[in-house]
């Protein structure tokens, strides 16, 4: 009789390790959520979906894209975050300063913060409840999903109906000729960073006189 494991394919050894300090580090994460009254609002609340081609910004990265978007957008302006979820949980830790925050996000899991979670798909830019008016945010943060002109084109348009004018968007060094085009935003100097390394270059761009050169 054929020997029954041979069809099973074997993880190398590599593989299993990793995977075992994967799982690792989710029960220590999972340990920490109950241990620490655990914050929902914090990166890592949800783990990144890399089916949906989701990446977390690392800490300090959320943290200085926040600041800066509570500075772009003034006393009690509104920020929108499309599809970039991060930078939205950074913003709802600084609860209590003087600003309101949407997030526009494919993911339902984010569904868990309330009327501020708007359902929103790419592929349909402009496909938004009513209640979102036009030109109704004082700056936008926009992390398209993909590098793709089209996916870069279609978030455009969704950009350009909510904002007052202000952009602030994070893509691959690689969109800046389309970045340009569709938005007619510019690189800044400040590299962003992701919890785990991406195999892009990845930058932001801004169309006004923003505190990351």
């Amino acid at each position: 009789k054929m020997d029954d494991d041979d069809d099973i394919p074997q993880l190398s050894s590599h593989t299993l390790a990793a995977l075992q300090e994967f799982y690792l580090e989710q029960q220590q994460r999972e340990g920490m959520k109950t241990s620490q009254g655990f914050n929902q609002y914090s990166i890592g609340s949800i783990e990144e979906d890399w089916q949906l081609s989701q990446f977390w910004y690392s800490d300090e990265t959320a943290l200085c894209l926040a600041k800066e978007a509570v500075l772009a957008a003034g006393k009690g302006g509104r920020i929108a975050c499309v599809s970039a979820p991060s930078v939205y949980q950074k913003l709802k830790e600084q609860a209590g300063e003087d600003f309101s925050v949407c997030i526009l996000e494919y993911d339902r899991r984010f569904s868990v913060y309330g009327e501020e979670f708007i359902f929103y798909d790419y592929n349909h830019p402009l496909d938004l409840p009513e209640s979102l008016l036009p030109q109704s945010f004082d700056i936008v943060i926009a992390d398209p999903p993909y590098l793709s002109e089209e996916c870069l084109q279609k978030t455009a348009e969704t950009i350009k109906y909510l904002t007052k004018g202000k952009i602030l968007l994070c893509t691959g060094a690689i969109m800046e000729e389309q970045a340009a085009k569709h938005l007619g935003v510019k690189m800044c100097k400040f590299i962003p960073k992701h919890s785990r390394n991406l195999a892009n270059e990845f930058r932001c761009y801004v169309n006004y006189a923003s505190g990351l050169d």
